[in-house]
C-alpha cells in the first residue's frame, strides 16, 4: 500500500492555516482606503474633546498561571495504586504531590461497588486542586480489560477489525467511553494503533486491528472518535508503532531496527491519520529504533518525540510515556534519569504505574532537574498548559458518579455486537 512522504503532514496542516486566514480575511470587515467616509468618521471621533481612552480590563489568572512549581510537575505525573481503596500514598500523592492523575489495573478492581467507592473517593481527596484528575485505564477490549467484571466484555480489536467495518469500530469506542465514563474515568489508554506486523510479537498480536496501515488507520480512529464522542479522553498507542517487535517491553527493552522510509510506509501511517483527525494525546512507547536514534528508547528520545512527533507530523497534543516502571526501562536506566531525560526530550506526562517510592522520586527528580536549569522552566509550563486545555476540552471534573447499571450497559453491548458480528 501506499505510504506518507515524511513531509506530507507539514505543508497539509500549513495549507490548512492559511487557507483558514484567507477565509477570515474574506468574510470580516472590508479594509476602509484612508480619505473614505469611515477614515473621516474616525478622525472626526479622535478629535472629541474629552473622549476617555477605553480601559483594558486584564484578564484573571488561569488556574495554570496560580499554580506553584510543584503543582505544575504534579500536573505531569500519572500514577498507580496499590489496593482496592484509597491509602495513605495515595491520598499523600493527590494532596501533597499534587499528582494530576491516576491509572488502576484489575487489581484494583473487584466490582461495580467497589471501584464506585474508590473512584470517587480519589475524586473527593482532590477537592481543593487546581485541576481535576484524570482517572484511566487501560480499556482496549479483549483480554486487555480493566473494568468490572459484571461487565459483558467488549471483542479485541483484531475481532473489530475482521469485519472491515469502521462504524462498528466506532461503536465499540462509544460504547467503552459510555462504560467509563459511568464509572468516572475520563481516560482511555486506548486505542492500539499498531501495525500486527510481526506475528512472533509477544504484546501486540490480537490488540491490533490488523497487519494492514490502512486497516489499522480506519478502524483506530473511529474507535478514537467514538471514546471521544463520550468526552473520554483516547491516547492512541504505542508511537512509533510496537508491532514489528519480538520483545515485550513489559519485561525488556524491545529494538526495531526499522529504518524511517519503512516506518512512513508502515507504522507511522496509522498514527499520521489520528493525528490529522484531532487526537489530543498520545503514549510513546519504549523501544530502541538504532535508525533514529540509537541512544535512548523513544520514550526518550529529542529525536522520536520533539523533531519526527512535534516538528515532522505536527502533533500538537500532551505526549505521555508509556509506564516507566516497565523492564524496558528500569533494566537500564534509573527512573529518575529516565524520567529527565523524557522531558528534556519532549513528553509531558510520566506514567508511574506502580510503586508509590517511585512516583515519588520522579516527582522529586524533575524538581531538581528545574532548579539546576537541567529542565527549563518554560518547558514545564508548556507541558502544563497543554494538559490544562485538554481538561478543559473533555470537561474533566471531579464529581461523585453514581453506581453504575449494569444491566443497561450490558444491554448495550449485545446490542451492538449482535449488530455487527452476525452478519
Amino acid at each position: 500500500m501506499p505510504g506518507i512522504s515524511s513531509k506530507k503532514w507539514a505543508p497539509w496542516l500549513t495549507g490548512l492555516a492559511c487557507a483558514a486566514a484567507l477565509t477570515a480575511c474574506h468574510h470580516g470587515s472590508p479594509v476602509q482606503p484612508p480619505g473614505s467616509q469611515a477614515d473621516s468618521q474616525a478622525q472626526g471621533q479622535q478629535g472629541q474633546q474629552g473622549a476617555a481612552p477605553p480601559v483594558k480590563e486584564e484578564a484573571p489568572p488561569t488556574p495554570v498561571e496560580r499554580m506553584s512549581l510543584d503543582e505544575k510537575i504534579g500536573q505531569m505525573v500519572i500514577a498507580g495504586m496499590d489496593g482496592y481503596e484509597i491509602n495513605p500514598h495515595t491520598r499523600e500523592l493527590i494532596q501533597n504531590d499534587h499528582v494530576g492523575g491516576l491509572i488502576l489495573y484489575k487489581p484494583n478492581v473487584k466490582s461495580t461497588a467497589q471501584l464506585t467507592e474508590l473512584v470517587n473517593a480519589l475524586k473527593q481527596a482532590n477537592e481543593g486542586s487546581r485541576l481535576p484528575l484524570w482517572l484511566g485505564v487501560d480499556e482496549e477490549g479483549g483480554r486487555v480489560t480493566r473494568l468490572p467484571d459484571e461487565l459483558q466484555k467488549t471483542p479485541a480489536s483484531q475481532v473489530v477489525g475482521r469485519t472491515g467495518k469502521p462504524e462498528f469500530a466506532y461503536g465499540i469506542g462509544s460504547l467503552l467511553g459510555k462504560e467509563l465514563s459511568a464509572y468516572g474515568f475520563n481516560v482511555d489508554f486506548a486505542p492500539v494503533m499498531d501495525v500486527n506486523s510481526n506475528p512472533n510479537n509477544p504484546v501486540i498480536g490480537d490488540r491490533s486491528f490488523g497487519a494492514e496501515a490502512s486497516l489499522v488507520s480506519s478502524m483506530g480512529v473511529q474507535e478514537m472518535k467514538g471514546l471521544q464522542s463520550q468526552k473520554v479522553l483516547p491516547v492512541v498507542k504505542h508511537f512509533p508503532g510496537h508491532g514489528d517487535t519480538s520483545v515485550d517491553s513489559h519485561l525488556g527493552l524491545p529494538i526495531v531496527q526499522n529504518d524511517m522510509e519503512r516506518l512512513l510506509k508502515l507504522e507511522l501511517v496509522p498514527f499520521a491519520e489520528a493525528f490529522g483527525q484531532q487526537a489530543d494525546a498520545v503514549m510513546v512507547a519504549h523501544i530502541l529504533l538504532p535508525k533514529l536514534d540509537p541512544d535512548v528508547p523513544a520514550s526518550m528520545s529529542k529525536e522520536v518525540m520533539t523533531n519526527l512527533l512535534r516538528k515532522e507530523m505536527g502533533f500538537e497534543g500532551v505526549i505521555m510515556t508509556d509506564d516507566m516502571t516497565m523492564g524496558a526501562i528500569e533494566q537500564h536506566y534509573t527512573i529518575e534519569e529516565a524520567a529527565v531525560k523524557s522531558v528534556q526530550s519532549g513528553a509531558n506526562v510520566i506514567m508511574v504505574g506502580h510503586d508509590y517510592d517511585k512516583a515519588v522520586a520522579v516527582i522529586g527528580a524533575i524538581r531538581r532537574a528545574v532548579d539546576d536549569k537541567r529542565i527549563p522552566a518554560e518547558l514545564i509550563d508548556d507541558s502544563v498548559n497543554r494538559i490544562y486545555k485538554l481538561k478543559q476540552k473533555y470537561q474533566v471534573n471531579d464529581h461523585p458518579v453514581a453506581v453504575p447499571d449494569t444491566q443497561a450497559l450490558n444491554a448495550s453491548v449485545k446490542e451492538l455486537l449482535e449488530a455487527y458480528q452476525h452478519k
